[in-house]
């Protein structure tokens, strides 16, 4: 982003030849006075209310989940293109849904020019560091959408100027290539910003920001109340309660940030024919058949599914992915399923995440079109609601719907009868050996062996889709407690 070093707004309006004159430069300017855009270099707000789970609603149809915010404090400096957003917040329960105990989160997400990072701690246990590169584009955006930040950006962005009702509607791209618009009212407050990020699921995604109860925030108008909304439902409602203008802010990058991880794909053989590709945070299985290959689960991202593939294409060769096992809908198991459609393979999934898929599919991409996007192939799927076989005669995949589970309504497993092998996500992640069980078990993970028990499934291994190893049966039985597994 460039930017003026003049200190006068009307004259940097001038040489920017923002497209407006008369009355617009002059609500332009006014709005840019009210806040003191040219003085403020950095910000600090503070306040309590609510953040969303974005990506990861319990059904395809439903909102975000909610968490309540205890506190939530963010520092932006403009001038560095940094920022840090300071949360403590715990899970809502919804009413009718099974959900682990709340645990406080505390988590500081960071971003300073192209690198972002979290700093988390849940419960009692250390803080740590991970890289979040796919969070840059998030949190840029959430720079420049501030009232503050915005009118710094429209100063910087050769951006246009026209009446609407009630008000100016102000837009301007950023790096010829975000698009940001926003909505100053007849008071020359900035009550709206709307602007597109990419995702791997949704494509060119709505983030909009409402900005509202303007106060005087020792001597700066400010918002005393922000609501943020992104792919069509809320992702932040804040209450503000402190405003500090021009705070020191110095946000240094962490050697966990400074190097953008390269994605790794490991092959643990499970089975003749059965592979535990891992690597990273998230792990598929591939199952080799007569004359073609099954993978369960495509996630994260575009760049994770291309490694997976080269990798199969390594350890099975000559045989191509014919059929692609989705267990649900969060973006962090289904961003890479996209991918696998434009390599040919059908989608095979939960009946009720078909018309969820076909519908943010078919959305715009343009910020980052990805390889489905240029080939424009068409999504081929096979669903089903309780049951559904795969076999090529010899070795049988059985997929079953996980009923009554509180993490998702659109649920499933994969289950190798003659391997004895169960493939699951997010029902059950094994924690590492030595880390304590929680005090009372993860309900999800009760379900789970619910579910097998009532399905009679004779398990012997469990390949998690998270978690750092294989277990057993019994190690499910013994996480969730006797008296659970009684039950």
């Amino acid at each position: 982003m460039r930017r003026s070093t003049s200190s006068g707004v009307c004259l940097i309006i001038s040489m920017l030849a923002i497209a407006c004159s008369g009355p617009q430069l002059q609500s332009l300017q006014q709005g840019a006075d009210a806040s003191h855009p040219t003085n403020i270099k950095s910000i600090e707000f503070s306040g309590t209310g609510r953040w969303y789970q974005f990506g990861q609603a319990p059904n395809p149809d439903l909102p975000w989940p909610p968490f309540d915010v205890k506190s939530y404090t963010a520092d932006i400096n403009y001038d560095n293109v940094s920022a840090k957003v300071k949360i403590a917040r715990s899970q809502v329960i919804e009413p009718g849904r099974e959900r682990p105990m709340p645990v406080e989160q505390r988590v500081e997400q960071f971003i300073s020019r192209n690198r972002a990072w979290n700093i988390a701690a849940t419960g009692n246990q250390p803080a740590a560091t991970t890289a979040q590169p796919a969070a840059v584009e998030e949190r840029a955006a959430e720079i420049w959408a501030t009232p503050q930040g915005f009118l710094k950006a429209t100063l910087a962005n050769n951006a246009t100027a026209k009446d609407v009702d009630g008000g100016k509607e102000v837009s301007f791209t950023v790096g010829g290539k975000y698009q940001y618009v926003g909505f100053l009212n007849d008071k020359h407050q900035l009550e709206k910003v709307q602007t597109w990020i990419d995702n791997p699921v949704l494509g060119d995604t709505l983030v909009e920001t409402q900005y509202s109860d303007y106060k005087d925030f020792g001597g700066v108008q400010f918002p005393g109340h922000i609501v943020r909304s992104q792919g069509g439902y809320p992702v932040l409602d804040i209450n503000v309660s402190e405003v500090k203008i021009n705070p020191v802010i110095d946000i240094a990058i962490p050697p966990e940030a400074a190097k953008v991880p390269e994605v790794s794909v490991k092959v643990n053989k499970l089975a003749k024919g059965v592979y535990y590709l891992t690597g990273g945070t998230h792990h598929s299985v591939a199952i080799e058949q007569k004359d073609h290959v099954v993978l369960v689960e495509a996630p994260q991202n575009e760049a994770r599914s291309e490694a997976v593939i080269a990798k199969i294409r390594e350890t099975i060769p000559n045989k191509a992915i014919k059929y692609l096992i989705n267990t649900h809908a969060h973006f962090d198991h289904s961003g890479g399923l996209r991918t696998f459609v434009d390599e040919g393979a059908t989608i095979v999934t939960v009946e009720a995440n078909q018309p969820y898929y076909e519908k943010v599919w078919a959305q715009p991409r343009t910020i980052n079109p990805d390889r489905l996007a240029k080939s424009q192939k068409q999504a081929h799927f096979e669903t089903f609601t309780d049951k559904y076989v795969l076999t090529d005669g010899k070795r049988k995949i059985e997929l079953y719907s996980i009923a009554g589970n509180g993490h998702n309504d659109a649920f499933l497993l994969a289950y190798l009868p003659k391997e004895k092998i169960l493939v699951e996500a997010d029902a059950y992640t094994p924690p590492a050996p030595n880390v304590p069980f929680p005090p009372k078990p993860n309900p999800y993970s009760v379900n789970l062996y619910q579910n097998i028990q009532k399905l009679n499934l004779d398990v012997e291994k469990i390949a998690a889709l998270h978690g750092p190893r294989v277990v057993t049966l019994a190690d499910l039985k013994t996480f969730i407690g006797q008296s659970y597994a009684a039950n």
